[in-house]
């Protein structure tokens, strides 16, 4: 039996606003399937977070944006019912604001709206979304 553990996957996601609302997408597949989130997904081999960040936005959405900073690295750890670690993923988060491409639900995502930022705490989303939304809405309007 090895004694190697699984490494933490990468995603990256891209908080993207126009006309002072937030892109946001309902998620197609697990982890987190019919909950809203930010646009994104996992980084391949070979490309920086940025390039993965902005390449996720335009696989779910047919959206480009100028994703200009960084808004934070966090993680997201799930656990089974015994506490056990199951899945890991670092998630690199960017901000910026809408370029080109009308925006329709792509790829692995069900569904997206342009939501105003009062409505955030009705949506079901995945954890720590809300506050990457803030935290970016802070960064650019600063």
């Amino acid at each position: 039996m090895s004694d190697l553990k699984p490494l933490p996957r990468i995603g990256v996601s891209a908080c993207v606003w126009r006309d002072g609302k937030v892109l946001l997408v309902e998620r197609g597949k697990d982890p987190w399937k019919g909950k809203w989130s930010l646009p994104g997904g996992g980084l391949e081999f070979g490309e920086t977070v940025r390039e993965a960040a902005a390449r996720e936005l335009a696989e779910e959405t047919g959206v480009a944006a100028d994703l200009v900073k960084l808004v934070d690295v966090d993680d997201a750890i799930m656990h089974d019912e015994s506490g056990r670690a199951v899945a890991h993923y670092l998630i690199v988060c960017f901000t910026g604001h809408w370029l080109h491409g009308e925006a329709e639900a792509r790829d692995d995502v069900t569904n997206i709206q342009w939501a105003e930022r009062a409505a955030l705490d009705e949506l079901d989303m995945t954890p720590g979304t809300a506050d990457y939304i803030r935290q970016a809405w802070q960064m650019l309007t600063t």
